[in-house]
């Protein structure tokens, strides 16, 4: 899915920043479904019914988390910003972002799920159709505004940038 490519209409930095916020709307999401406390969550004594479930959820989101910083850095990446510029924003040096970074932007930019592999079919979605599942993102956004003020009806979507055709 490089620049190149005369099938995918948006930029590169387009569909990385969508990254981003499919990141951050997942993390949101796994992280806002932890806090609720139902019913039947605790025995009498207070202690688990369930051993084990509230962690797993708490990993859940650290996973999502650190899809959402790599995605991120990718972004950044792609935006044009240098490996000194991530590492110099990570408190890291230039070789240490490269390091940790430089797999999930290959694999951005080759189309692949990621560094881990991890399939999702969001993600696939996201790759090939990048506007639906930007207005995707425009509900589930504007389904959990909290008094944000000018978001407008397409507070995701509205923000994509198309390729430029030759000649433009």
């Amino acid at each position: 899915m490089a620049e190149g490519n005369p099938a995918a209409p948006y930029t590169d930095a387009t569909r990385a920043r969508l990254a981003v916020a499919f990141a951050a709307y997942e993390v949101a999401d796994l992280a806002r479904a932890a806090v609720p406390i139902g019913e039947a969550e605790l025995s009498p004594d207070g202690t688990a019914r369930s051993a084990g479930s509230t962690l797993a959820d708490a990993a859940h989101v650290l996973g999502a988390a650190w899809r959402l910083f790599e995605a991120a850095a990718v972004f950044e990446r792609v935006a044009g910003a240098d490996w000194q510029v991530v590492g110099d924003t990570l408190g890291v040096s230039a070789g240490a972002a490269r390091d940790r970074f430089a797999v999930a932007e290959v694999c951005f930019r080759e189309g692949s799920n990621g560094p881990r592999g991890e399939a999702s079919w969001w993600r696939d979605h996201l790759a090939e159709h990048p506007l639906e599942a930007a207005r995707d993102l425009d509900d589930w956004v504007l389904r959990h505004e909290d008094g944000d003020s000018g978001l407008g009806t397409t507070p995701v979507s509205g923000g994509l940038v198309r390729r430029m055709k030759a000649g433009e």
